[in-house]
């Protein structure tokens, strides 16, 4: 995380916006108190794969294409 005075931020905010880019949040400070605070946007997919990790300890997967064993009748 990076604090900066909000003129600094003002006069490199190409750099800065680098540094987001690249996955650093941001601390914006006027007169010594935080005035804002900039994150980089969330990566979807890379979320995505750690909840599909997560999901596959307690998930039990089976092959959906293969035909169930159980007949059953219809009711019409």
């Amino acid at each position: 995380m990076i604090t900066i005075a909000i003129s600094d931020f003002r006069a490199h905010i190409q750099e800065y916006l680098g540094y987001i880019s690249r996955g650093e949040e941001i601390v914006i400070t006027s007169r010594g108190k935080e005035i804002a605070r900039i994150i980089p946007p969330e990566n979807k997919i890379d979320s995505a794969r750690k909840r599909l990790k997560e999901l596959a300890k307690t998930a039990v997967l089976k092959n959906v294409t293969d035909p169930i064993s159980v007949d059953w009748k219809s009711s019409t």
